[in-house]
């Protein structure tokens, strides 16, 4: 929290992974006023309890859970039969069009499915964002024409990210926010330690410097994208311990 305070970070989002962790996730949301929570089943993970539409519609109505997620298609990590893990995505898009609440979508060698799903299944109509994207400006457009978000993580500040840096350049301002994905991908110059919200402030810099823009502008505007991506009021203007 210091941190976060010192760089003038306000708020934080708390992503569920599992239903088995979601009630820690929440915990951290109902203790701090500024941190919200999402709910979902992250694709990597086999042999947890799956969700429903029901069982994420029935969660999402908590107060402090502004998203659905992290849901989305992974075939980096997970191999085999992946029936189950479209299945899973489809669940989460329909429970997040039931409730009216936005994805937070990951994807990783998966864009075409990703984006199939995503039409088949009407994701546009619940909104989201594309989080931690690493992808192609190809890929970027057609989630961009679905209008989502592109979040940029820790990696856009590193030297070799040289294809998705010029993602960076090209998605709209008014459809870009910032993240951390803690506890990992901890941007320069604080590479291969932990991760954490307050480090926000190096991926606004460099997406600053890529852009030719003030870190101001990139800051603010990215700001304002969050408060209205998750439809959330600026009740809460400073970080509390």
């Amino acid at each position: 929290m210091a941190l976060m305070r010192e760089n003038q970070v306000t708020h934080a989002l708390c992503v569920s992974v599992t239903l088995e962790d979601f009630p820690k996730v929440l915990a951290i949301a109902e203790k701090y006023p500024h941190v919200f929570a999402s709910v979902g089943v992250h694709p990597d993970y086999e042999g947890v309890s799956e969700a429903s539409p029901e069982t994420l519609v029935r969660l999402a109505a908590h107060p402090k859970v502004v998203a659905l997620g992290e849901t989305g298609l992974d075939y980096y990590r997970v191999k085999g039969e992946l029936e189950w893990q479209r299945e899973r995505f489809r669940n989460h898009i329909r429970a997040a069009r039931q409730c009216g609440k936005p994805l937070i979508i990951h994807t990783r060698e998966a864009a075409q499915d990703t984006l199939r799903i995503m039409r088949e299944e009407g994701a546009d109509k619940a909104g989201g964002v594309m989080h931690c994207f690493t992808e192609s400006w190809e890929v970027a457009r057609q989630a961009l024409d679905l209008g989502f978000y592109i979040s940029f993580s820790g990696i856009v500040t590193f030297k070799n990210a040289v294809a998705l840096k010029e993602v960076a350049k090209r998605v709209p301002l008014e459809q870009m926010l910032i993240e951390t994905d803690s506890p990992y991908l901890a941007p320069v110059p604080h590479r291969g330690k932990t991760n954490q919200p307050g480090l926000v402030k190096h991926v606004a810099e460099e997406i600053a410097r890529l852009r030719n823009l003030s870190f101001d502008q990139v800051a603010t505007v990215t700001t304002n994208n969050f408060f209205n991506l998750f439809k959330l009021k600026r009740a809460v203007s400073h970080v509390q311990d």
